[in-house]
C-alpha cells in the first residue's frame, strides 16, 4: 500500500532553543504545565500558560497549521466539554477547562515535534532504566514503543488508502472492499516486521527448549 500508507512522524526539525533543550526540561515543563492548568484551575492563570504555550511554539519555529490539527482532532470533545461547563458551571469554568486541555495538548505537541523520535526512545528507555531491578527490559521496552510508533500511523494510513481506493471503484459502501485488504497488508506489514527482527536476532525467547 503507497499513498497515505507510510510511516509518519511528527518531528519538525529546526535549530530553535525548543530544539536543542534537552528532553528532560522538556518534559518537566510539559508537567508544570500540566500542574499549573489543572492544579489551580483559574481563567486568568488558565489563560496566561495557554498564551504563554503559544508563544513557545511560535519560538520554536512550528508551523501554525500543527496547532489547528491538534485542535481539530480534539474538536468534537472540546466541543461537547464547553456545552456541559457551560450548562452546569458557567462561561468562566467552561474556558478554563477548554485552555487547560489545549495548553496541555500544545505543550505535549511541542515536545514531539522539537524532539527526534530516537530521542524519546532513549529518553523512555532511560525512565525504564531503574526498574530493571524488577526484571523490566528497558531495551526491550524502546523497541515496543518504537514498533507501536510505527504501526498506528501505518495502519490508519492503509484505512485511507483503502478507503480512497473503493471510492474510486464505486465500493465506498462495500464493507468487505474497505476492510479485507487492511487486514491483508496490516498482517503481511506484521510478518515483515517480525522477519527483520528475527534477522537481526530481535524478539526471540531467552529460553529455547
Amino acid at each position: 500500500m503507497r499513498g497515505h500508507a507510510h510511516l509518519i512522524g511528527s518531528y519538525h526539525p529546526g535549530t530553535s532553543f525548543v530544539h536543542r533543550s534537552p528532553l528532560w526540561a522538556k518534559a518537566v515543563v510539559l508537567a508544570l504545565v500540566a500542574v499549573a492548568c489543572f492544579g489551580f484551575p483559574a481563567p486568568a492563570p488558565t489563560t496566561a500558560v495557554l498564551a504563554g504555550v503559544a508563544v513557545v511554539h511560535v519560538a520554536a519555529g512550528l508551523p501554525a497549521r500543527r496547532i489547528w490539527r491538534a485542535v481539530r482532532m480534539m474538536l468534537p470533545f472540546l466541543v461537547l466539554i464547553a456545552a456541559f461547563q457551560w450548562w452546569q458551571y458557567g462561561p468562566a469554568t467552561a474556558w478554563t477547562v477548554l485552555a487547560a486541555i489545549v495548553a496541555t495538548v500544545l505543550a505535549s505537541n511541542i515536545l514531539t515535534a522539537t524532539t527526534t523520535v530516537a530521542a524519546l526512545l532513549d529518553g523512555l528507555s532511560a525512565a525504564v532504566r531503574p526498574l530493571e531491578r524488577f526484571g523490566a527490559d528497558p531495551e526491550r521496552f524502546g523497541l515496543t514503543v518504537q514498533l507501536m510508533l510505527r504501526s498506528i500511523p501505518f495502519v490508519i494510513g492503509a484505512f485511507d488508502d483503502v478507503r480512497d481506493a473503493a471510492r474510486a471503484r464505486g465500493l465506498e459502501r462495500n464493507i468487505r472492499a474497505r476492510t479485507l485488504p487492511v487486514v491483508i497488508g496490516t498482517v503481511a506489514y506484521a510478518r515483515q516486521t517480525g522477519e527483520a527482527l528475527a534477522a537481526r536476532g530481535l524478539g526471540e525467547p531467552d529460553d529455547l527448549p
